[in-house]
């Protein structure tokens, strides 16, 4: 659905890095034959400038993304969430499927399993609890607020919780003490943390990227188990792992109505 100008239209599901510099360069490569909207969750709650147009909160499920899609007469759709946002990704399948939407997965590699990481790998966050006894009691969490419910009942432990920003509630743990800082984070600063704050276990998500990588190398150095929890499958669907691959693909979707002489109803 190309507008009257020729301009096409490029939502972004963003709310990463990675999303943030797909917007840049996608503005920059198409310049006027793009207009892009980087959609934001509503839990952004203040979020860095973007370019392009950038909308906050959610669209009401599948059903909402569709009759936006239409309504905004988008032409691609680029997913560039958060790999553990298993949620808003089967959605926008959902959606692009029922708008007949061409969709991609922008997303970051997985980080590489170095011999000497103690990895514990876990399939969820109350997965990861269940192991935390056998493995220390000085446990540093870095898996974001929403999930630390999951290991309230271990009250013989204490917990350093790296969070964005100050919570909104109580932390629901018997002894844990607050930790801000948004990434990148560079391995010294790592380090230090292990050592003052006397680590004996990090559980973190295989969210992979270079920003949050090196506690993972400071939890090799002093030969720390790492309870890794897996991604969520991604739902079926074309994959890149680039910003580079990502204005390719929609390079090459821009492309096809032009050179078929064809538009999108």
């Amino acid at each position: 659905m190309l507008e009257a100008d020729g301009t096409a239209h490029l939502l972004i599901l963003g709310g990463t890095a990675e999303a943030a510099s797909l917007a840049a360069a996608a503005l920059q490569r198409f310049g006027a034959a793009l207009a892009v909207t980087t959609s934001l969750a509503g839990r952004t709650e203040h979020p860095a400038p973007l370019p392009g147009q950038v909308r906050l909160g959610g669209f009401g499920g599948a059903e909402g993304l569709a009759a936006y899609l239409a309504a905004e007469r988008v032409d691609c759709v680029i997913d560039a969430t958060h790999p553990f946002a298993a949620q808003i990704s089967a959605q926008a399948a959902a959606a692009c499927d029922a708008a007949q939407v061409p969709r991609l997965v922008l997303q970051r590699p997985l980080w590489k399993r170095h011999p000497l990481d103690r990895w514990i790998e876990v399939g969820d966050v109350a997965a990861a609890a269940t192991v935390l006894p056998r493995l220390g009691r000085r446990v540093w969490l870095t898996i974001g607020q929403r999930e630390l419910g999951a290991f309230a009942g271990l009250t013989g432990h204490h917990f350093l919780v790296r969070l964005v920003g100050p919570p909104a509630a109580p932390l629901p743990l018997a002894s844990a003490e607050l930790l801000l800082g948004r990434g990148p984070f560079n391995l010294a600063e790592e380090r230090r943390i292990l050592e003052r704050h006397a680590v004996e276990v990090l559980v973190a998500k295989a969210s992979g990227g270079a920003a949050t990588e090196p506690k993972l190398v400071a939890a090799r150095e002093r030969d720390l188990p790492v309870v890794m929890v897996r991604r969520p499958p991604p739902p079926p669907g074309e994959r890149v792992e680039s910003v580079a691959a990502a204005l390719d693909w929609l390079g090459a979707r821009l492309d096809r109505p032009a050179r078929a002489g064809e538009e999108r109803s």
